[in-house]
């Protein structure tokens, strides 16, 4: 009889403390929605601004990573642009120094139809005196080839030299402007003679010297002179080169001065040699 009683007691003892406990809940949830309010405000102007510099910082850097990558796309291109364009250079310099040996051929291909009725060999230039003249250079060809001593050099339009010097696979030429130089020479139109002597000096100016012509011999500048039938090494026959500015010596008997050359003696990579001594 004393157990009911009990039991009844805590029944209405628990479910008034649950509706207690509900009523609590209920206005603590209200109050902390109202006390957390300006706070979650207060931390959105702080917040929001972040994640606007947050997020921008994050494009800045996928733009700069973009811009570096095609900086360095930009590069790569540029190098093989310049890659390229080496290649075009050397190309072009191929077509350019073919042109050049194949006008240079031309050349020596008229020459040789100008003094026709002698054997004659190409030959490149592979070594020069000192200076900006050719005023002694070496040839790749020599006596494995028939070069000989004293035989005769041309290119142009003309005279070059002579050889002096000959070994198996190369030969030495000094060629008209030389110091040590004497052509006989003689006026194509009158056969009168003179003589062709190399100046180094005089070069600079264009000239070498045109000496001992007979003193009552009709000369005009621009009149052609060749090689003497009676000089002892030079074939007959090949333009020296043209007078300029002769006149009377001192003595009246003779005449004197100066010859421009028909060969470039500044620019020279191929010449002929003739294949015959003078007889």
């Amino acid at each position: 009889m004393d157990k009911k009683p009990q039991l009844q007691v805590s029944q209405k003892f628990m479910l008034t403390v649950l509706t207690v406990l509900c009523i609590v809940l209920i206005g603590v949830s209200f109050f902390t929605d109202k006390l957390t309010a300006p706070v979650q405000n207060a931390l959105s102007y702080i917040i929001t601004p972040l994640q606007k510099g947050i997020n921008g910082m994050g494009l800045w850097l996928t733009d700069r990573a973009d811009y570096f990558a095609t900086i360095d796309e930009l590069r790569q291109e540029n190098e093989q642009l310049k890659t390229e364009l080496d290649e075009v250079k050397e190309k072009n310099l191929v077509l350019i120094q073919d042109q050049i040996e194949l006008n240079n051929l031309r050349e020596l291909y008229a020459l040789d139809n100008k003094i026709p009725g002698y054997e004659k060999v190409a030959a490149r230039v592979i070594g020069k005196s000192s200076g900006n003249w050719f005023s002694t250079f070496t040839i790749d060809k020599g006596s494995k080839d028939g070069i000989l001593v004293d035989m005769n050099v041309i290119c142009g339009n003309g005279l070059v030299g002579i050889v002096t010097d000959v070994t198996d696979n190369s030969a030495t030429v000094r060629s008209i402007i030389d110091d040590n130089s004497n052509v006989t020479g003689m006026l194509i139109t009158s056969s009168d003679t003179c003589n062709i002597g190399g100046d180094l000096e005089l070069i600079d100016s264009g000239y070498v010297h045109l000496e001992y012509l007979r003193g009552d011999v009709n000369v005009s500048d621009g009149d052609m002179i060749v090689t003497s039938n009676i000089s002892s090494k030079y074939i007959e026959g090949i333009l020296i080169g043209y007078a300029k500015n002769v006149s009377d010596d001192a003595n009246s008997l003779t005449q004197s001065g100066y010859l421009v050359p028909a060969v470039d003696f500044e620019h020279m990579t191929e010449v002929l040699v003739i294949m015959q001594l003078k007889q």
